[in-house]
């Protein structure tokens, strides 16, 4: 099986609602990474278009460089140059493979994942663990039960002042409904971090 030069492959995984540095995090482990001169690569979502199209970036405008991509087959095909296994001779892996926005990729994410960890890359991966009503977004809980290391991170709810685990949908001033799409790209002007007590969902 082909290895990384880095030979301590593992999932690491970076999750919290909207607003609680997710992004930064993932941004400062990649840029250790570079000091330490690591070959990096980083991908994000194309329909996260927010800050920056070909970046990474915090709340806080912190931005690192990042491929955008539709689909994890195109994260294969980068990777690999033919979309091929990754086993494929030839192919040299980076020692670093990181996801922002996790939540938003495709169930192909895990499998990949997975294989890249076993061919002996680090691949940090950041997103949100429950989408706006409170329950599991996506990939993320599986993501989650695979990993080597899990980081949960809190916001600060807007309404208490406590720690924040929720991301609160609003809708023109007001709560999102249970039945609204889950997916709906946005910032401040569209969703809000709230504790337990302050999430408020519409049925």
């Amino acid at each position: 099986m082909l290895k990384s030069p880095y030979h301590g492959g593992h999932l690491e995984v970076i999750v919290g609602p909207m607003f609680s540095g997710k992004s930064e995090e993932l941004i400062r482990r990649v840029g250790r990474a570079l000091i330490a001169r690591q070959r990096v690569q980083v991908f994000k979502p194309a329909i996260d278009d927010r800050y920056h199209a070909a970046s990474v970036a915090s709340h806080t405008g912190r931005v690192i460089a990042a491929l955008p991509v539709s689909s994890t087959a195109q994260v294969r095909a980068h990777l690999t140059g033919e979309g091929a296994l990754l086993e494929t001779e030839g192919v040299t892996l980076p020692d670093v493979v990181a996801f922002d926005e996790a939540q938003f990729f495709d169930s192909g994410l895990v499998p990949l994942a997975l294989e890249l960890a076993d061919a002996g890359v680090r691949v940090v991966l950041a997103g949100l663990d429950l989408d706006f009503r409170g329950e599991p977004f996506g990939v993320m809980p599986e993501l989650l039960s695979r990993a080597e290391s899990v980081e949960k991170l809190t916001a600060i709810c807007v309404v208490c002042g406590a720690p924040a685990t929720r991301t609160q949908r609003l809708i023109g001033g007001r709560p999102a409904r249970r039945s609204d799409p889950v997916v709906l790209v946005g910032a401040a002007e569209s969703y809000e971090a709230r504790c337990r007590v302050h999430h408020v969902v519409e049925d």
